[in-house]
């Protein structure tokens, strides 16, 4: 499989505008039968080092060795590096796009570092206190919401494996909540739990089991 490697261009092109703190945001969970959706959220210096973070990309095209060494080496490059979560029941009653963002809204809240530009993977946040775009694949492209996707998918998988100890015989360690068929196969067979998405099917369609 051919990774596509990212760049700064985006970051460069708008350093040279006069904004320096350009922050990335990108999302992880969205799709998921179970569990909530996470949102990363990275800054790095103006001028951080482009070589020690040559191999960021989209979070999904990486192995979880690679995701966990290039997660410390963005911790170790950034101003900051912080997730936001929407829960279950907020997925639930607001609608899966709002939780989205009120995760994503939520993780640059976390930081005491603001920045003066945010990058956005395509999603729109109308309520961004800061100027933003948001990039059509942006995990591609740009290097900076790559590292936000990292972020956000390490740490919500540790989240997901911690809960399959509470939620037995769902294999959250492997699937981390989404729709893989030893997955659908537990639900239909168990029922759903009270960390399964009851707005999302098949689940909505399924008593919830009662344990």
């Amino acid at each position: 499989m051919t990774i596509l490697l990212t760049s700064l261009e985006i970051e460069r092109k708008l350093i040279s505008q006069g904004y320096r703190l350009i922050g990335g945001i990108d999302e992880v969970g969205r799709g998921c039968l179970a569990g909530p959706v996470a949102a990363g959220f990275v800054i790095f210096p103006p001028y951080v080092d482009d070589s020690l973070l040559s191999s960021v990309t989209d979070s999904k095209k990486l192995t979880a060795q690679k995701r966990e060494h290039l997660l410390k080496a963005i911790k170790s490059e950034s101003l900051c590096a912080e997730v936001g979560w929407a829960s279950v029941a907020e997925i639930d009653e607001l609608g899966i796009a709002v939780a989205t963002k009120l995760a994503m809204m939520r993780a640059m809240e976390k930081s005491i570092i603001q920045p003066d530009y945010l990058l956005v993977d395509a999603v729109k946040l109308d309520e961004c206190p800061v100027p933003y775009e948001a990039v059509v694949k942006g995990d591609l492209i740009s290097r900076t919401v790559a590292a936000a996707s990292i972020i956000a998918k390490v740490t919500r998988d540790l989240h997901m494996s911690s809960l399959s100890m509470e939620y037995p015989g769902y294999s959250f360690e492997k699937n981390k909540g989404y729709g893989t068929r030893d997955h659908m196969i537990a639900i239909k067979s168990r029922g759903p739990t009270d960390i399964h998405r009851g707005s999302f099917e098949p689940v909505a369609s399924m008593k919830r089991y009662p344990g």
